[in-house]
């Protein structure tokens, strides 16, 4: 801006006086000071609304970078929830694998189960379906199932 020092101003104000005389200097004075005022408020009204355009563009940049969080926060979402969707898919599957498992074992001869087979008696050739299944046409079997192992004798 321009620098006004004391002593341009008294210089200004001797030109003033001699140029417009000692009746209009105070009306002049008050019509200089009008317009300075005014140039103020309009230059302040300027400044405002630019502050104001820049505070709202601020703000659309924010929104816009919290719209794109939120997007690739509901694209981590929905991936996370796919994941936990496929997997609770597979635990049910399993499960239903261990049910038909359990199933199927309880639907067997009491000898024949998982659980019953270390616990009950060695099941016998005719337990497990005769002697076809016990190897009757079997030559390498049929020697074998006379012998009693030692102890259970």
């Amino acid at each position: 801006m321009i620098e006004i020092s004391f002593g341009k101003l008294l210089l200004l104000a001797v030109i003033a006086l001699i140029v417009l005389g000692p009746e209009k200097l105070p009306v002049a004075a008050r019509t200089a000071g009008t317009l300075l005022r005014r140039l103020r408020s309009g230059w302040d009204s300027v400044r405002a609304e630019v502050e104001r355009e820049l505070q709202v563009e601020e703000i659309r940049r924010a929104a816009r970078e919290a719209a794109a969080q939120a997007e690739a926060a509901q694209a981590r979402l929905d991936e996370v929830q796919a994941q936990v969707k496929q997997a609770a898919r597979d635990a049910e599957g399993a499960v239903k694998a261990q049910a038909d498992a359990v199933a199927a074992a309880s639907d067997r001869p009491a000898g024949n189960t998982l659980g019953g087979a270390a616990e009950s008696a060695p099941a016998s050739p005719e337990s497990l379906g005769g002697p076809a299944a016990a190897g009757a046409d079997n030559p390498s079997v049929q020697g074998q199932q006379d012998e009693v192992p030692h102890g259970q004798a």
